[in-house]
């Protein structure tokens, strides 16, 4: 199945990740996007592909059926990882997590040097993915998905920022800060692409407009 092979791909490629960023001191001195946007004719070619479909399953919604924030290598959890790799002179523990350090959150475009306020967002959110394919999915593919560090999945947001984006898609919520609304809507389709995940007729109309309008 294609996603089994994305999840071990992602394994892979994040433990060796890990590896890299712990050898350095600190954080990148600027404030970085996850990696993996794409650029704007691979985006369209992806959204071109994408199987339109209604919504399903949201009852059955769990987060717990999304393992998340598992350990991906070097004592590290995909948040801890993320929050290393996306903060600027972030210091952390033995156990990895971070203790200080600034990080921007590029939907409202606030940073923080609280780590408690440096939440990781998922670009599709755990109930997106469900309700568009991910209910069929193994536990694994579902932890693959929920702590994939090597596609721009995950994001840096404030805890005001997190929670005003929700689970909503890009026909129902954009951030903000509009300089970033160009790679937003690029993240968003490419995750779905990557996990065969559908869209909505809605979404997908907002998708493309928002690329027509902010790339």
């Amino acid at each position: 199945m294609q996603t089994l092979k994305r999840a071990a791909a992602v394994v892979s490629s994040a433990a060796l990740a890990v590896l890299t960023v712990l050898v350095l001191d600190t954080a990148p001195a600027e404030a970085v996007r996850p990696p993996g946007i794409p650029s704007l004719s691979t985006v369209q070619s992806e959204l071109n592909q994408l199987t339109v479909a209604s919504e399903s399953h949201g009852d059955s919604y769990d987060r717990d059926l999304f393992p998340h924030w598992s350990s991906i290598g070097g004592g590290c959890t995909a948040r801890q990882y993320v929050l290393k790799r996306d903060g600027s002179n972030v210091v952390s523990g033995s156990d990895c997590q971070p203790d200080s350090g600034s990080w921007q959150s590029d939907f409202d475009n606030v940073w923080t040097s609280t780590v408690s306020n440096a939440t990781v967002d998922h670009v599709v959110a755990l109930s997106e993915a469900w309700a568009s394919g991910a209910w069929s999915w193994t536990t694994a593919e579902r932890q693959a998905f929920a702590n994939d560090v090597s596609s721009p999945q995950l994001w840096i947001a404030t805890t005001s920022a997190n929670s005003s984006k929700s689970d909503y898609d890009p026909a129902e919520w954009m951030p903000t800060n509009s300089s970033v609304r160009c790679d937003y809507v690029k993240a968003w389709t490419h995750v779905k692409y990557l996990y065969d995940l559908t869209v909505d007729s809605a979404e997908k109309s907002a998708i493309q407009s928002h690329l027509n309008t902010y790339c």
